[in-house]
């Protein structure tokens, strides 16, 4: 198993440019299904995500090349309409694949999606709202089958604004007949990402980023090429380095529209953030305590309430995070309190007592963000850290030692 070593106590300075996002990528490449051709993608990260979803399509029937920090994905053989259930299994964004199968073939099969596990992600609103665009779904032994012989356009309103289900319905219902609306839908910059390809392959579809989106069906989309929107959350990793380091990062080919409920909360904590055209700049001031609760978007991303977990631990005085996006998301907390952080969790609140320095020590990711989290928390600890389980962390971050070795990081990856 390959781990992390970690000598802390490493101011990290310069720049640092984040590629396409891991979850604008994903459900672009379901989107290629809906349409026969040669679809291009420009910086598309290497991520064990993005392989496994390579892999599904492959065996749909697509053909797939990697030139650089492209994908060509040619979906003129794309014929089976069933995804194996070892492939669900070993991720969550397979569920997007259900929408766009529907809408191609009018019938899919898959099994339930695996992930992390970090907490409950019930799909009942991707199957509500394929309901409602007339597919008849029935679940048993573990699989999902869905079948339309007609999609038709229909109202969709969420409980709760996913952003899977957004993405799902909004899949399904381009090539539906008639007109769909979906109300409650979830804001998120990825959404718009999703949208900008799907009316590039010739779908009509308009108000991604608000909570009311409208899709008007057509009869046929074509293949399109299209650049993969820029990772947030990986920018907010690495301005979360920055400061928990007390160094001086800029991140480049990032907007400040995508992380401003971030950059509000570094500079409430005492870092000094400036914004440019395309890049943000963090430099580490004394770090003080700050209350954070995670909302879907704009409010603050629960994909950055680890990292930050990380940040406030050696932040003055004490801090309270509230996660109300997913029960279980505070694993990390056993890991960090290994390496002397002071954190007592309450339900979905942890409340954190800073302290003035963490101390280096054996440690396990227990999934993604939890593990880039204790990737920053090494990177300011007395001493020596490892941090095993990180194919847990390569399923987010690209190459993420090589990056923070850039800033000046004393990181390596390690097979023994």
């Amino acid at each position: 198993m390959e781990k992390f070593i970690v000598m802390g106590e490493v101011q990290l300075t310069g720049n640092i440019r984040v590629g396409g996002a891991k979850n604008a990528t994903l459900p672009v490449m379901a989107a290629t299904l809906l349409c026969s051709g040669v679809n291009i993608l420009h910086d598309v990260p290497e991520l064990s995500d993005i392989k496994a979803m390579q892999e599904i399509l492959a065996v749909l029937g697509a053909k797939i090349v990697r030139e650089g920090s492209s994908l060509l994905i040619d979906t003129t053989g794309i014929s089976k309409q069933e995804i194996p259930e070892h492939l669900m299994r070993e991720m969550r964004a397979s569920v997007f694949l259900m929408g766009p199968l529907l809408g191609k073939f009018r019938k899919v099969r898959v099994s339930y999606p695996g992930g992390c596990a970090i907490g409950p992600r019930p799909i009942d609103l991707h199957i509500k709202a394929l309901e409602k665009l007339g597919a008849k779904v029935k679940e048993s032994y573990g699989y999902i089958d869905a079948e339309a012989s007609v999609l038709t356009g229909a109202e969709i309103h969420f409980d709760f604004p996913s952003v899977g289900a957004t993405e799902n319905a909004m899949m399904a219902a381009v090539l539906a007949k008639g007109t769909t609306v979906i109300r409650n839908a979830a804001r998120e910059p990825e959404i718009v990402d999703l949208q900008t390809f799907l009316n590039k392959m010739g779908a009509r579809v308009i108000g991604a980023g608000s909570d009311t989106i409208r899709i008007d069906g057509v009869t046929k989309l074509f293949p399109a090429e299209h650049t993969i929107m820029p990772d947030r959350i990986q920018a907010g990793t690495f301005l979360i380095a920055g400061a928990i380091t007390q160094g001086d990062v800029t991140v480049e080919n990032i907007s400040s529209e995508y992380l401003f409920s971030v950059t509000d909360k570094l500079e409430e904590i005492g870092a000094d953030i400036t914004v440019s055209n395309n890049s943000i700049r963090i430099k580490a001031g004394e770090l003080r305590g700050v209350d954070i609760k995670t909302l879907p978007f704009p409010g603050f991303p629960t994909d950055l309430q680890a990292p930050m977990l990380s940040l406030l631990t050696v932040a003055k005085g004490t801090s309270i995070i509230t996660e109300t996006i997913f029960e279980n998301r505070f694993k990390h907390v056993d890991e960090l309190t290994r390496m002397g952080a002071k954190i007592k969790v309450e339900g979905r609140t942890a409340i954190i007592r800073g302290i003035s320095k963490m101390t280096g020590a054996i440690v396990a990711a227990p999934d993604l963000r939890a593990g880039g989290a204790l990737v920053l928390a090494a990177l300011a600890a007395q001493g020596i850290s490892e941090i095993e389980q990180v194919y847990h962390i390569d399923r987010g971050y690209e190459q993420l030692e090589l990056k923070l070795q850039s800033l000046g990081a004393r990181i390596i990856r390690s097979n023994g």
